[in-house]
């Protein structure tokens, strides 16, 4: 089961999908903890989640901890659930109002950075970590 969840290819180019992935993730989860009236709690609140105060820290762990195994190749596969989970719930939760009031062009312009993380992440769950990755290393199929 273990030696599944980390198969990977030998892609090198993986990486770049990883270091956007991961990067812009872990730094929207620190946003989270620095910002919490804009990033955390209070966007949560905002948009009408319940529990904002544990929520945003609980999204916000995630974001941070699945952002640090996507950036070094570990778990990858894993790692990128909860991430298109996420960017599942932010297009559902902010971008239908947007495109019920503004419409289809102005949801898609507000939406670039969300479909990137939600395809970049679905991306890494079929392809996994690539060749520099934890994943490759600890893999059988070398």
């Amino acid at each position: 089961m273990f030696q599944k969840l980390i198969q990977t290819s030998n892609s090198k180019t993986t990486i770049l999908i990883r270091l956007m992935v991961g990067a812009v993730f872990l730094s929207e989860g620190i946003q989270k903890f620095l910002f919490p009236a804009i990033r955390g709690a209070g966007r949560f609140d905002k948009i009408g989640l319940p529990s904002p105060d544990f929520l945003g820290s609980f999204v916000g762990a995630f974001e941070i901890v699945c952002g640090i195994f996507i950036l070094i190749g570990l778990l990858t596969r894993l790692a990128s659930i909860p991430t298109l989970v996420i960017m599942f719930v932010a297009l559902a939760t902010t971008k239908t109002e947007v495109l019920a009031n503004d419409g289809f062009w102005i949801m898609m312009h507000g939406s670039r950075t969300d479909w990137a993380m939600l395809l970049g992440s679905l991306f890494l769950i079929f392809q996994g970590g690539g060749k520099w990755s934890f994943d490759k290393k600890f893999s059988k199929n070398d």
